[in-house]
């Protein structure tokens, strides 16, 4: 699906559906230097299971236009000119890893468009390497190695993809090559520099689901403890053997958590 937003192109993947705004509408958020396709598995699902579907594009991602933005709180901001934009009024929101720290703040900035959200391997604050930072400042491929290497899981590097015969560090490496030169260094540095998260954390009024992997080097469990002591009452699942690439490492188990989180229960 093509918007437009703030006169520039914004591409979201719908699902493989026609969006329909009449329907329960639910945004995705990806992480730095990543893009929509991250979410084809999660996003496909409730599409097919009467969601209204956004798996989007950030500014200067993917198929989007225009530069990536420079701090978390102008994401949260752009997601709800997004909502405008798409004709949604309210949302459920999923974000990992920097697209997480995004869905905290748009929840924090504007509570009343939005109803839940779900941040998948996150942490707050979240600091980056002086080494990657570097790297991805530079443009170098050594960025796009580091962040593949630290953020997958001891069982990634030995293999272990659900599908048989895919490579999960390569398909992240590629998926990064495929960024825009800088767009890493932007993201990285926003998530670096995000500084008000406790504070906006006391400002979220909707229910709060955080996944978190066992194995995340990236975003430890430890490290997102001051969040949960900070929010009133979040519903926390941390998914053991796996790292930071949630939804790459266990698909089907962040997908299973989703569909417990979101489906009304039946019966």
């Amino acid at each position: 699906m093509n918007l437009t937003v703030d006169n520039q192109p914004v591409y979201a993947y719908t699902g493989a559906r026609e969006f329909d705004p009449s329907q329960d509408a639910l945004i995705f958020v990806h992480g730095g230097g990543l893009d929509h396709t991250v979410w084809l598995l999660q996003s496909r699902y409730f599409a097919h299971h009467g969601r209204a579907v956004l798996a989007v594009d950030l500014p200067g991602h993917g198929k989007s236009g225009g530069q990536p933005l420079s701090s978390i709180a102008d994401m949260g901001d752009w997601i709800v000119r997004l909502m405008d934009a798409a004709g949604v009024e309210s949302a459920i929101l999923v974000g990992h890893s920097m697209g997480a720290l995004v869905v905290h703040e748009a929840a924090a900035r504007h509570p009343e468009r939005i109803r839940c959200i779900v941040t998948i391997g996150i942490s707050v604050p979240m600091p980056v390497s002086d080494a990657l930072l570097s790297a991805a400042k530079a443009n170098q491929h050594d960025a796009f190695d580091m962040v593949n290497i630290w953020g997958h899981g001891s069982r990634a590097h030995m293999g272990g993809n659900q599908t048989p015969g895919m490579w999960m560090i390569g398909a992240g490496v590629r998926l990064l090559e495929r960024s825009g030169p800088g767009v890493l260094y932007a993201d990285l540095n926003a998530c670096n520099e995000y500084r008000d998260g406790l504070e906006s954390s006391a400002r979220i009024e909707c229910p709060v689901h955080v996944i978190l992997g066992a194995d995340d080097r990236m975003s430890p469990v430890r490290a997102a403890r001051p969040l949960l002591e900070t929010l009133s009452d979040p519903h926390v699942t941390v998914l053991e053997n796996c790292g930071h690439m949630l939804m790459a490492e266990r698909p089907g188990e962040v997908l299973d958590i989703l569909i417990a989180a979101l489906e009304p229960r039946r019966g």
